[in-house]
């Protein structure tokens, strides 16, 4: 079961969580996080998990955890539009941009799907019951309510998803295609790039040639930065790809060379009213 936080969505973000590690909640903070964490235990803005607002004198073990609103760092706003493909009481499906991170992490908070649609929804509990790339562009899946999120987000867990994307590489394939890639990738904590290492395959994804450099993958798993990690090691590195095979640094306000791949359908079966849904981009690639 999920744990409802103790303060509310606002502004479409919800309060961060914050393990502690043991003594004066106040104290810790302030060692932790500085000026900007006394200001908010001051002013009444830092809670427990039980909804007790934390002050000078509230003491609480290791692995307690209190919630707070966080600030939100200056970021670069995204120029593009989010379009909603679909949408009812369940569920909302939207033809996510490149460069939009799906949902709140590093220094890309407010600049993500998640928030936008938050706001402009006025859907509080909405939530990814998946999540692409921020360079990745294309079919994205929500649900409205905390409720729901479980029952979308198995259909990725046990594969009951097809799901279909779109690519653009200007590379020579090093093997006859169609292909089935098949191997190990891992994403280390604290590196760009995942990896592919020996051992017992995880990823997998069918590469299908449709001419004029574009080509269909057809992912059988999920690993991060597969498709990427999979059209590379076939000799054909997606273009505009700044990870694979070389990582090239890119400004945050440079949007001039948008990653050509893109989730192009989403089609299931609703585990809830059990209707058939295919969801197909509006986007293209070059």
């Amino acid at each position: 079961m999920s744990r409802v936080p103790p303060l509310p969505v606002r502004d479409g973000l919800g309060p961060a969580r914050v393990r502690l590690r043991g003594g004066p909640v106040a104290a810790e903070l302030r060692a932790r996080f500085g000026a900007a964490a006394a200001a908010k235990i001051a002013a009444g803005e830092v809670v427990c998990a039980g909804g007790g607002v934390v002050d000078e004198t509230t003491v609480l073990p290791a692995g307690a955890v209190v919630y707070l609103y966080r600030d939100l760092p200056d970021e670069v706003p995204v120029p593009f539009a989010l379009p909603v493909l679909y949408r009812d009481e369940r569920i909302v499906v939207v033809d996510k941009p490149h460069f939009l991170a799906t949902m709140p992490r590093g220094r890309h908070v407010a600049q993500t799907a998640l928030v936008r649609l938050r706001r402009e929804l006025d859907l509080p509990e909405l939530a990814p019951a998946h999540r692409l790339d921020r360079l990745t562009a294309g079919v994205l899946l929500f649900t409205t309510r905390r409720e729901l999120r479980g029952r979308y987000q198995g259909l990725f867990a046990t594969g009951a998803i097809d799901k279909t994307y779109l690519a653009g590489s200007t590379g020579t394939p090093n093997t006859t295609l169609p292909a089935v890639v098949r191997n190990r990738i891992v994403k280390h904590r604290g590196r760009l790039q995942a990896v592919e290492e020996p051992g017992e395959p995880n990823a997998e994804t069918r590469i299908d040639a449709l001419g004029g450099g574009r080509y269909r993958l057809t992912p059988h798993t999920g690993r991060t930065h597969q498709l990427r990690v999979h059209m590379a090691s076939v000799g054909l590195p997606i273009a505009g790809d700044p990870l694979y095979p070389q990582v090239i640094e890119v400004a945050d306000d440079d949007f001039s060379t948008p990653l050509q791949l893109l989730a192009h359908t989403l089609a299931f079966e609703d585990p809830i009213t059990g209707q058939r849904h295919r969801f197909e981009s509006r986007r293209r690639l070059w």
